[in-house]
């Protein structure tokens, strides 16, 4: 019994660094799904870090986020983790999509939340601390979370993505703080949208006014903060909603990221 016993500590000691090896460079297992993450340069394993999630467009690629070494960098120095997430197939399955039109996004929606639940287990991360974006079709997800499941993540910053067709009628408590980043010249995503086969891009100011109603945010406050032309709101609760264009197109900064998690940080949400 006690050569068996140390057998199968043995084995359990050479199997469990291979589950857990993952990270930048390597996937992370998730059913049929899976993920990558880079953890801040030179943490120590332990102590517990924020993270920020970003979601990829469309025919994008865990993989693919991470070869941003530029947004790698950024996210490092912030000493924060990045967690890539990846669709289904080449695009995410959520509601009024032109491949999953019938979809209510539940299949989605679980799977960031068994993301998060295996990330916590594998790393140290900071769950308080956690903002979910994404750009383009990514936008569109991290929406699709923003009112479905707004307890998961501390705050929400969609780049060029609403919701499709139109937004939902209602949205889940409590309600979340949102930064949305958006091109005033964007042909791909356009503010008021665009016909997609048989369904079509939804109006980014009908989101924002859906959501302001829901959140009973109140009247705008703007600022220019570089090139970007922001109207900020708040509500009784503490949280924010935020739409900031600038003069551009169909496009990606990572200084977007990292604005998003300052204004969310300097309203206490992170």
């Amino acid at each position: 019994m006690t050569a068996l016993r140390i057998l199968i500590g043995l084995a359990l000691a050479w199997v469990a660094p291979v589950a857990f090896a993952c990270g930048p460079d390597t996937d992370c297992p998730l059913g049929d799904r899976h993920y990558r993450i880079a953890m801040p340069e030179g943490h120590d394993g332990v102590t517990p870090v924020g993270a920020i999630v970003f979601a990829h467009g469309y025919r994008g690629s865990a993989r693919g986020v991470m070869r941003n070494t530029g947004l790698r960098r950024m996210v490092s120095d912030m000493g924060l983790a990045l967690i890539a997430v990846k669709s289904g197939d080449e695009d995410w399955v959520i509601p009024n999509a032109p491949r999953h039109p019938d979809t209510d996004g539940a299949v989605e929606f679980d799977y960031f939340e068994a993301v998060m639940g295996d990330a916590s287990l594998r790393f140290a991360l900071d769950r308080t601390r956690v903002m979910m974006t994404g750009f383009s079709a990514g936008g569109m997800m991290v929406w699709n979370l923003a009112c479905a499941r707004p307890d998961l993540f501390a705050g929400f910053a969609p780049i060029a993505g609403t919701f499709w067709l139109e937004p939902p009628e209602a949205c889940a408590a409590p309600v979340a703080s949102v930064i949305h980043i958006h091109g005033t010249e964007d042909r791909t995503v356009p503010l008021g949208g665009r016909p997609i086969g048989p369904t079509h891009q939804g109006d980014v100011r009908e989101a924002l006014a859906m959501y302001r109603a829901h959140g009973g945010f109140g009247p705008a406050e703007r600022e220019q903060v570089e090139d970007l032309d922001c109207a900020r709101r708040g509500n009784d609760v503490g949280a924010v909603l935020e739409f900031c264009t600038f003069p551009g197109g169909h496009s990606f900064r990572r200084g977007f990221v990292s604005y998003a998690w300052a204004r969310l940080e300097a309203a206490g949400k992170l």
